[in-house]
């Protein structure tokens, strides 16, 4: 390997256990070996991707949470012996990679839990509520240090937990903790003093309140969390260590109010660094042996959880500060890069190297950076398309499908993460000749798929270079990992078996002579029939380098629309957005960190935004808009940049022969264009 990554695989301990290397995989939602809501289940899909990582190298791994409780149902994790049972045959398996595994447990979410529009039902009308207790009882679910406004869903407040209610959740750390070990786990993590999760709501003094034992002071605000190392401490002894989930600083200005990362002048409601170099001597002093760190909370969650359009190595600077209070070892995690990540190691700033969502793109990542293999590892684009889909938006609790809520730590760019079952390469018996229309993400992806199944792929792209839509996507500055995305693909089709036909426009698909055509020639801009409309400029010509003035207004306020402002805010410029909505990025599947970061970066910036707006003319000095009154008002720019949607284009129509993927068969975003490729491709 390479000599600047060397560091990373070096052993370190964590109390008397030793990690071989510096590489934690840490939690994701979805990755539970434990089922959250049923007795005694035990997830094979998630024990056999944490075992396939293990086999790849990680020092690490970190289950997803699991609640000391059950969401569902109400049982206590301890009463469940049947999990620990199927635990205990796994971890013989898994030691044989020579990696470790800690379980992570969970108090739970309390004003954090993305309630959904039938939760909400359930708080809020006392009949639905009682009668859907013994399934879910959102009475302790939401259940917090306080009482306390819920993060998604306006009027659900949480009520605060008892004091015999916190001694019984100490408890049943302690005792899940002791039927973890005995099962053979390597450690526990507690979760956490982190992310505005219920033990950080004690630890917070904007959702602590409490004038009891477990509020007020600062030893009272942390008291939860010393009283549960203590308690695991001393069932399962003193050798066995327990890592602690932590947020070195809140980055949080008030109920769903986050800081941003340009912000340095404002007040800190949570933990500010002050308070949090005592906490992490505090903490280590009641006995936790590491600390896992990031920063944030769902207020700020773009701390926690990194969109693209935060920086690289996010939360560094402040884990590199808290490890100067504490003895024992410290991760840093949020968009580590392997070289900064290693560097920090080798200067002796952190301990370890926290990766998450890497681990759900590219399984094999540490064992190709070991291998000098590092253009072959699939990028993470921080998208959130697939793995966190909570969405919220004006009007909305949490704008989730369902099946995602159910089914989380999926990627957009791999369809095999978690569905191995439902995606997977298998040989044809019966090879064809293939012709795949279009060189986007969904034809490259195609030809991939159909390559790798034995078929003689031919893809067609009437430009000199294969990306599509997607190069424009990739344009602005803070979406380097698009740009590696898109070299990705060209470097796997370059080695592959598919035959390239570059600057070939094809008009007859009955000329190519193929058994099967896939059509994946993407979708067109949508017009705006208002007078002036071919005075404005479209998304993608803006996005592919067309200059623009100082002000801008932009014509739709999606996530393309909003992306554009930030691009243009970055390079100094003046935007305007006109939604017709009565919220900016009011759509499901968008996930909060990435929408919050978007909807406060522009109000800081003092951004124009007109809601329930829509355009009435377009001329060259201006807009006449139509607001919610019904009254038109003007606003003088420079340019217009319209982003109002696209129609897909399909080439020629679906037949028995003839598949379209992509956007031609619905827009859609990465998740919808990759998976639909997989979904035709493997039945042909």
């Amino acid at each position: 390997m390479k000599q600047e990554y060397e560091a990373l695989f070096t052993p370190w301990k964590i109390g008397n256990v030793e990690i071989k290397n510096r590489i934690v995989m840490c939690s994701m939602g979805g990755t539970s070996i434990f089922g959250w809501m049923e007795p005694n289940h035990f997830d094979k899909e998630a024990a056999n991707f944490l075992l396939e990582r293990a086999k790849n190298n990680v020092g690490l791994i970190l289950p997803g949470i699991a609640p000391i409780r059950d969401p569902m149902g109400g049982r206590w994790l301890y009463q469940n012996p049947g999990k620990f049972r199927k635990l205990k045959e796994y971890m013989e398996e898994f030691h044989k990679t020579g990696a470790k595994l800690f379980i992570q447990i969970t108090a739970g979410f309390g004003r954090a839990m993305a309630v959904n529009d039938l939760m909400v039902a359930m708080t809020k009308n006392k009949v639905l509520g009682t009668l859907g207790k013994p399934i879910f009882n959102m009475d302790y679910i939401l259940a917090s240090a306080s009482a306390t406004p819920n993060r998604w869903a306006d009027g659900v407040m949480s009520r605060p937990f008892t004091v015999e209610e916190i001694h019984e959740l100490v408890e049943a750390f302690a005792k899940t903790a002791k039927m973890c070990k005995d099962a053979g786990v390597d450690g526990i993590e507690v979760h956490a003093v982190h992310e505005g999760y219920t033990l950080d709501q004690f630890a917070t003094k904007y959702t602590n309140q409490r004038t009891d034992e477990y509020g007020g002071s600062f030893e009272n605000r942390y008291r939860i969390a010393a009283e549960i190392v203590k308690a695991i401490k001393r069932d399962c002894g003193d050798d066995f260590p327990v890592s602690l989930r932590y947020s070195v600083v809140s980055k949080t200005k008030g109920f769903r109010q986050g800081a941003l990362p340009e912000e340095t002048d404002f007040v800190e409601v949570g933990r500010d660094m002050a308070e949090s170099e005592k906490a992490a001597k505090f903490l280590q002093d009641a006995g936790y042996d590491m600390l896992n760190c990031d920063n944030g909370t769902y207020d700020a969650w773009y701390w926690a959880h990194p969109p693209a359009y935060m920086p690289m190595n996010c939360n560094l600077e402040y884990v590199k500060h808290i490890k100067k209070f504490v003895d024992i070892p410290v991760v840093c995690a949020g968009r580590m890069t392997p070289e900064d990540g290693a560097a920090a190691v080798r200067a002796g700033d952190i301990d370890a190297v926290g990766v998450a969502r890497q681990f759900l793109t590219d399984p094999a990542w540490v064992t190709k950076l070991m291998e000098d293999r590092c253009e072959d590892i699939k990028p993470c684009i921080c998208c959130h398309n697939a793995c966190f889909t909570m969405a919220h938006h004006e009007g909305s609790a949490n704008d989730q499908d369902l099946f995602d809520a159910l089914f989380m730590s999926r990627c957009a760019l791999n369809p095999q993460t978690m569905q191995s079952k439902k995606y997977r390469i298998v040989k044809t018996g019966h090879p064809k000749k293939i012709a795949v229309i279009g060189g986007g993400i969904g034809g490259m992806e195609s030809a991939l798929v159909l390559a790798a199944r034995g078929h003689k792929v031919d893809l067609y792209e009437k430009t000199n270079e294969l990306g599509g839509v997607f190069i424009p996507a990739a344009a602005p500055s803070y979406k380097e990992k698009d740009r590696e995305l898109i070299e990705w693909y060209r470097r796997a089709i370059e080695r592959s078996d598919v035959t390239v036909h570059r600057n070939t426009e094809v008009k007859d698909v009955a000329s190519l002579g193929a058994d099967e055509v896939i059509v994946a020639t993407g979708a067109a801009p949508r017009s705006l029939p208002v007078p002036g409309a071919e005075k404005a400029i479209e998304a993608t010509e803006f996005l592919r380098g067309r200059e623009v003035g100082d002000r801008v207004v932009i014509v739709g306020g999606g996530l393309t629309g909003c992306e554009i402002a930030y691009d243009l805010i970055l390079s100094g410029k003046h935007p305007t957005i006109v939604e017709m909505k009565n919220d900016l990025i009011a759509v499901r599947g968008v996930c909060l960190a990435n929408s919050s970061f978007l909807r406060e970066t522009l109000a800081l910036h003092k951004a124009p935004v007109y809601l329930e707006t829509s355009v009435r003319e377009i001329r060259a000095d201006g807009v006449t808009l139509r607001g919610k009154d019904g009254k038109d008002f003007d606003v003088a720019c420079d340019d217009v940049i319209l982003s109002v949607g696209y129609e897909p284009r399909p080439l020629v129509p679906a037949s028995r022969h003839v598949h379209i993927v992509g956007d031609a068969n619905g827009v859609g975003n990465l998740r919808t264009v990759i998976w639909r490729a997989w979904d035709v491709c493997m039945k042909l």
